[in-house]
Formats: structure tokens, C-alpha cells, sequence
């Protein structure tokens, strides 16, 4: 099956076409495992190239990482007191494409940072004055210096004590989640297939060589086996586990950092404007963020061994975000006032497994097997596009694919027409019947966690109002997908249980 011949709109097929679609090529150019951000991208990018393109996802799309973002897309403004202007420069050159081909999900979003030092302003002047500058033509705005009054008037709830003025730039902001479904549905559009609820359990290799993937569906039960010309793993913090596919005694190649924000009323940043804390007690940045009705806070930088699904924020990293907060609001969030809290698991690079946290590359590495698989890892949302394009065109070599260039750049993604109005199905939560079933239909939605927790994003901005609509979501979705009472009350039972790690209690 030609990809010209596979226009697979999502909304017409059931699962089980679906799946026999796939089934139906006998030998893929491309499979990628991983449905995040970077193996969505690849998958955008190999299909649009007029590679054979399938995606299989364990989970669903943006499980992990690329769903529990700061939801900035940037350049790094950090990246540049540690001399990485090369990565700064192309992250920046990023957003801008992101802005233009991903307009329904991506917008500029107004940054202001108080300060309370001559010192601290005139560093932020001349360091945010360089981020424009290497930003060019692709700039969003003018950095520049407020008042006092000015500051106020843009973060009423800065902490005036010592307030000095301000400092103003722009950046770039996104649904993760949705960008994720655009880049999915992109696929489709391209004459890829993209599969989630599909886990891959092994590879198939002969003669020394991968030659595709074993796997099976979750929704049906059905045993999967695919061939390919060549095999990418864009598995995230995962990438490890499918390395080991193929060669158990593989080094590892990540040191997992977890990252933690806190959701709370937009009450604590009124306004439209962000707020950026330049230096926390670790060295990092955080960022309050005006997002959905909400303020997003975060985010942490903590060392993991493991690399569960469902990372657990500790108590110590909440209150690490708050009492950062603190110093620089006038009236503070506490715990009490917490709407959601959520983990993500960044995969960072160790080149050396005894270099220190403050070491390990936030940049992205592309390693092949002596077994010809293609693995991709590290990075960030801000340059999938780029990582994109590098992995598939080191895919492409190594399966002696015909040279194709890549596409895009310019590429426009998939963009759906807003659901039609409707009433809500719960007074704090932005979710109607009308866009539940759009979820299902047109966005590869097949539980009530795809609906409130990434089709929606409800479960990340208020846990507690997610868990009192997850039964009404619940017998939307049974309608749609013809399930029965007993599902039904599985799908609200692991939900509550699911929503139980986003509720403040819990954490510990």
C-alpha cells in the first residue's frame, strides 16, 4: 500500500479497520515506537517525506513527558549564561515555525521578571536583550524596562517590598497535549498510521538485523507483528527498555529527572502576563504561568532511578515551588490551595553514569545498533521538529531509503474545528458532551483518562472537579464506543484511582 493510497482519516475507522489497514502493508519503510513528541514528529516527518510510516504507542499519545510540560515553547533563556548559543539559537528558529505551522496550539505569551536589585536588572536586561537578539527575525516582542507602577500594573500580586520595576519579554506558549493529537492526526493526513493502546513487546530480528516489531493491541487482545526497513526508538525515558530488545546487556543511556508543578486558582497572577523567578535555591528558573483559567507553577529538577508511568510529585518538591513563589508574591499559595499537582520524567543524556545532576545534557542524541535500530533521545517539545528530521534522515541511511528531503519546516498541522457549543458538564471545567465525542471521533480518544487528562486537560487543572464529571465523561464515551456497564464502571474506578496521585493529599 503506496502512502498516497492511505489517506486513513481517523474519524471513519474503527479500531478493527484500523488495525487490518496496518496489517495490510507488508513491509513498512519506517516503524517508530513512541508516541510523545519526538516519535510523533518523526512519524509526521517520515510520512510526509512519502515514507511507509507507522507509529505504535503503548499508551496513549503524550502519556508521559509530553503531556506534564511547563507548556513554554523557548529557547532557554538559562542555556545562555552556560555560553549554549548554538542550542538557544535553533530552539528560538523552532518557535517560530511552531508559531507559524501550529497556530491553533501555539501563542506568544508576555513574560514580565520583578526585580529587586540593580544588580539583578541590569544582568536580566542584558541577558533577555541577548535572547531577542539571537531570536532576530524571528523576535516576539521587545525586550524592555518597567517601572514600578508598570510592574504592578502587570503582576498585581508581586511582593512590593523592595520592588524596583521590571523586566519585560515574550516567549512562546502551548498545549502539550494537544499538539501532540495535531502531530497524530498529521500523520494520518500524510498516509501514516499512527496507533495508540498498541505496545510493542519485542523486536524481530534476523540475520543479525531488526527487521520489525512484536507487539499487541490493548483494546482487542490481538497479537500485532509488523515488518520494516528500519526500526526507530523515540521511547523517551523508556528508550532504555527498548534498547535492551535487542541487546540486554546494553549500558544505559538516561539519568530520568523528575519535574513538578502545582495548578492553583488564577487568582494568585492575575492578569495575562507571566512571571519568571531568574535564580531558585537549586539554580534553576520557575515560572508562573498564566494557563487555561489557571496558574501553572514549576518546575523541579529531582533525580530519579526509575521510570514509572505515573511519577509521584514529593512533598518536598511542592513545597520547594511554594515557598519560592512566596518570595516573590504578596499573598502566596498553600497547600490548601492547590488544584492539581503533576510529575513528569525528563530523559537526560548521561554520557558518564558518575557525572553529577547539574552535568547531564538537556540536548538530544541519536545512537544506532549493531543491530540497526535507530534510537533517539533527550531534548525537548521546543525542538521535536529538528530532532525530527535528524533521526529520519539517519533512519533513512541506515535502511537505505531514497533520499527525501524533509518537509517540515513549513509543514501546516492538523488543525480541528472547535466542537460545537454546548453546555458543561461540570461548572468548574471547560468540557461538553459535544467535545467529548469529538475526543472519540476525531482524536483517537479511548478512555475517560484521554478525555479529562489530555483531550481536555481537566485532570491537570483541577483534580477533584475531574473526578466528580469522570462518570458522566464515562457514559459519553460508553455510548460512543459501544461499551457495556461493566466497563463503564472500570473506566470511573481507574480514573478516581488515577486522579488520587494529581489531588494534593497524596502527595508524599
Amino acid at each position: 500500500m503506496a502512502p498516497e493510497d492511505a489517506a486513513l482519516a481517523p474519524p471513519t475507522l474503527a479500531r478493527p479497520a484500523l488495525l487490518a489497514a496496518a496489517q495490510a502493508v507488508d513491509t513498512w519503510d519506517v516503524i517508530i515506537i513512541g508516541g510523545g513528541a519526538t516519535g510523533l514528529g518523526a512519524a509526521v516527518d517520515a510520512a510526509s517525506r512519502g515514507y511507509r510510516t507507522l507509529l505504535l504507542e503503548a499508551h496513549d499519545f503524550a502519556k508521559g513527558t509530553s503531556s506534564r510540560s511547563t507548556k513554554l515553547i523557548h529557547g532557554g533563556v538559562r542555556y545562555l549564561g552556560q555560553g549554549r548559543i548554538a542550542l538557544v539559537r535553533e530552539a528560538l528558529v523552532e518557535r517560530a515555525r511552531l508559531l507559524r505551522n501550529a497556530p491553533a496550539q501555539v501563542a506568544p505569551l508576555r513574560f514580565v521578571v520583578p526585580v529587586y536589585s540593580r544588580w539583578e536588572q541590569l544582568k536580566l536586561r542584558i541577558g533577555l536583550t541577548a535572547y531577542e537578539w539571537l531570536a532576530g527575525r524571528y523576535r516576539l516582542g521587545r525586550v524592555r524596562g518597567l517601572s514600578v507602577a508598570q510592574t504592578r500594573a502587570a503582576l498585581p500580586n508581586a511582593r512590593p517590598d523592595g520592588l524596583l520595576g521590571g523586566v519585560e519579554y515574550f516567549d512562546g506558549q502551548f498545549d502539550d497535549a494537544a499538539l501532540a493529537v495535531a502531530l497524530a492526526q498529521t500523520v494520518f493526513d500524510h498516509g501514516g498510521i499512527a496507533l495508540n493502546y498498541a505496545p510493542v513487546t519485542g523486536l524481530i530480528v534476523r540475520d543479525g538485523r531488526i527487521t520489525g516489531v512484536r507487539g499487541h493491541d490493548e483494546i482487542t487482545g490481538q497479537a500485532l507483528a509488523f515488518s520494516a526497513r528500519v526500526v526507530i526508538n523515540a521511547t523517551g525515558v523508556w528508550a532504555d527498555d527498548i534498547r535492551r530488545m535487542a541487546a540486554p546487556d546494553a549500558p544505559p543511556m538516561l539519568a530520568p529527572s523528575q519535574g513538578v508543578h502545582v495548578v492553583v486558582d488564577a487568582a494568585w497572577l492575575p492578569g495575562d502576563a507571566a512571571l519568571l523567578v531568574p535564580e531558585t535555591d537549586d539554580g534553576r528558573v520557575l515560572f508562573m504561568i498564566p494557563w487555561q483559567g489557571k496558574v501553572l507553577l514549576g518546575t523541579t529538577d529531582t533525580p530519579r532511578d526509575d521510570s514509572p508511568f505515573e511519577p509521584q510529585p514529593l512533598a518536598a518538591e511542592i513545597e520547594f515551588i511554594l515557598r519560592t513563589a512566596s518570595r516573590y508574591l504578596r499573598q502566596a499559595p498553600e497547600p490548601g490551595d492547590i488544584r492539581s499537582v503533576f510529575a513528569g520524567l525528563r530523559p537526560l543524556i548521561a554520557a558518564d553514569p558518575d557525572a553529577p545532576r547539574s552535568e547531564l545534557s538537556r540536548e538530544h542524541v541519536i545512537r544506532v545498533s549493531p543491530q540497526g535500530l535507530v534510537t533517539i533521545a533527550g531534548g525537548k517539545w521546543t525542538t521535536y521538529r529538528q530532532m525530527a528530521e535528524e533521526v529520519v534522515d539517519c533512519a533513512a541511511s541506515e535502511a537505505g531509503l531514497p533520499g527525501r528531503a524533509c518537509r517540515t519546516a513549513h509543514l501546516p498541522l492538523h488543525a480541528d474545528p472547535a466542537p460545537a457549543a454546548g453546555e458543561r458538564l461540570h461548572p468548574q471545567l471547560e468540557v461538553t458532551e459535544a467535545a467529548v465525542r469529538q475526543a472519540v471521533r476525531a482524536q483517537f480518544a479511548l478512555t475517560v483518562e484521554d478525555v479529562l487528562a489530555r483531550r481536555s486537560r481537566a485532570l491537570f487543572l483541577d483534580a477533584e472537579a475531574a473526578c466528580a464529571v469522570a462518570p458522566e465523561v464515562a457514559r459519553i464515551l460508553a455510548d460512543e464506543l459501544g461499551r457495556d456497564a461493566d466497563w463503564l464502571g472500570a473506566q470511573i474506578s481507574d480514573f478516581t484511582a488515577l486522579a488520587r496521585g494529581y489531588l494534593m493529599r497524596s502527595a508524599g
